[in-house]
């Protein structure tokens, strides 16, 4: 007959399992043991599994690169370019107004034509897909990319580095950035539009990841890890590049999938009060602007590129709310 050892507080301890793992001392640890071993792309496969939404949000997210990517082939299956005028496929005599119904759409024009100009709306939407996620792509790298670096040295040197940097972030998140970016793209004339929006945009941004990582980085630089390569003679560069920075990739990259649907809406946003890109490229946020003066004549014209700007806005949203419950648990939903 076998008895069982006495474990903590005079309580038997639970029986091992078949394969020799003993079981959870508690049933509070039970969820622990089980997520043990389980891997960000596991995580990803359950996730995926259990939400629905998220499989939909990751399709369009991909449809919506894959058409950015390949904008001018896929524009030109129509037989259109984005500033082709198409005079033949509207009326003159109402106003311009796109000849046929929902907009012209037809087997020339798949998505109908823009009132007065003719302008195909398919191959606009296509290029105005590149131009909004080519900015918000860019200027989220760029927002990353600083508030990664700001942050990472304002929590680990401390001190007179971390006073100077705070203080520079609280000045940048102090100004009203929509306001001053207007004021700066609007005064700028002679200039590449893209790479000016883009470089703006970025500069508002990074405070925001810059705080999360120097919150990260001051829970990290005291792990005994981190002190066993103080102690052993690293580098602070290869201690920040080595230790600290893989500790906060999770977090900032959770934040970063999140940076892409409000970039996207910025540039919409700039875009759509004409600080934005100029005519003729082709931005959703500019088609809707000048789609609101035939919102009673032509519905579809104002329907349609706004349909594609909530969908891409949308999709983003939610794969990145995805992400950031699997790379950062801790900050996400339970």
């Amino acid at each position: 007959m076998t008895t069982t050892a006495p474990g903590a507080g005079g309580q038997a301890a639970p029986p091992p399992v078949p394969d020799g793992t003993p079981a959870p001392d508690t049933a509070e640890d039970a969820p622990a043991a089980a997520a043990t071993g389980s891997s960000p792309w596991q995580l990803a496969r359950r996730e995926l599994r259990r939400r629905p939404a998220v499989r939909v949000s990751l399709c369009l997210v991909l449809l919506f690169v894959l058409m950015a990517a390949t904008a001018p082939w896929l524009g030109a299956l129509g037989g259109w370019a984005p500033e082709e005028f198409d005079k033949a496929a509207v009326d003159p005599y109402l106003g311009g107004r796109p000849l046929g119904s929902f907009g012209g759409i037809s087997p020339e024009h798949w998505l109908g034509v823009e009132p007065v100009t003719g302008r195909d709306l398919f191959a606009r939407v296509v290029h105005g897909a590149q131009v909004s996620l080519l900015i918000a792509f860019a200027a989220t790298a760029i927002v990353v990319g600083a508030g990664t670096a700001a942050g990472i040295a304002a929590g680990y040197f401390g001190g007179r580095t971390d006073a100077v940097l705070s203080r520079l972030m609280d000045v940048t998140m102090s100004f009203p950035s929509l306001i001053f970016m207007i004021a700066m793209l609007s005064v700028a004339k002679d200039v590449n539009r893209i790479l000016l929006m883009t470089t703006v945009i970025g500069v508002f941004g990074w405070p925001g990841v810059a705080r999360v990582v120097r919150g990260q980085t001051l829970s990290l630089k005291h792990r005994e890890y981190v002190d066993a390569a103080r102690v052993g003679g690293s580098t602070p560069w290869r201690i920040l590049t080595r230790d600290i920075l893989p500790g906060v990739s999770g977090p900032v990259i959770a934040y970063t999938t999140l940076l892409v649907p409000g970039m996207i809406s910025t540039e919409a946003a700039l875009s759509y009060l004409g600080v934005g890109v100029r005519p003729p490229t082709p931005s959703w946020g500019q088609m809707i602007a000048e789609s609101v003066a035939f919102y009673e004549t032509d519905p579809t014209y104002f329907a349609i590129p706004s349909v594609f700007l909530f969908l891409a806005v949308l999709a983003f949203t939610l794969l990145g709310d995805a992400l950031r419950d699997i790379l950062d648990p801790r900050g996400g939903r339970t």
